[in-house]
């Protein structure tokens, strides 16, 4: 069986809109992938800082960090859910993302630039946006910042599944959005 990796930094739990597009999703992907999932409510995420780095250029790197590094290095697919926050992603997610971009791991290097080491031939990024802004707008950094890291990393193309405008409708409204983006999203992971 193929493997994917979720992560998943909804914080609001049951509450989050964005878990509430990805929980079908995964569960529609969890009968045709291995899935390893990384909630990152759960996990001691170290900031990265001076002796954080300081260890790194040792080659002193956790055995749980590698762990989650290799887990995406060897997946076959990537699932991110986050929602927008502040123009971009959630800070817990890009710190996970930072502790795993390791060398010779996800990505490595030649004389000239870096380039990715991952299998993942397709990442899916669900994500609601409270105000109205498109998938890749100039004003969307987080899906900007995720298709730099597919370069870096090697995640290929990332497509996105997202609802918009969330903080300004009514919950009517936002069930619907949230349906749609659910429908929609099940259509893609089809050829997923």
């Amino acid at each position: 069986m193929k493997k994917l990796v979720y992560i998943e930094a909804c914080f609001r739990g049951e509450q989050s809109r964005t878990k509430r597009i990805a929980k079908p999703l995964i569960e529609e992907l969890s009968k045709k992938y291995e899935i390893t999932t990384f909630n990152l409510n759960d996990l001691d995420l170290e900031i990265v800082k001076k002796d954080l780095l300081i260890k790194r250029n040792k080659g002193e790197i956790s055995n749980t960090v590698l762990s989650w590094a290799n887990a995406i290095r060897t997946c076959d697919r990537l699932v991110i859910a986050a929602p927008f926050w502040d123009m971009s992603i959630p800070s817990a997610l890009k710190v996970f993302i930072e502790l795993c971009s390791i060398f010779d791991v996800t990505f490595k290097s030649d004389d000239k630039t870096c380039y990715g080491n991952c299998a993942c031939e397709k990442t899916l990024f669900i994500t609601t946006r409270g105000m109205n802004i498109s998938t890749r707008d100039k004003l969307d950094q987080a899906t900007s910042y995720l298709d730099a890291l597919s370069f870096l990393w090697g995640l290929g193309e990332v497509i996105v599944v997202s609802a918009q405008n969330m903080d300004y409708d009514s919950e009517e409204v936002n069930n619907l959005k949230i349906k749609s983006a659910i429908k929609e999203g099940l259509k893609i992971i089809k050829t997923f």
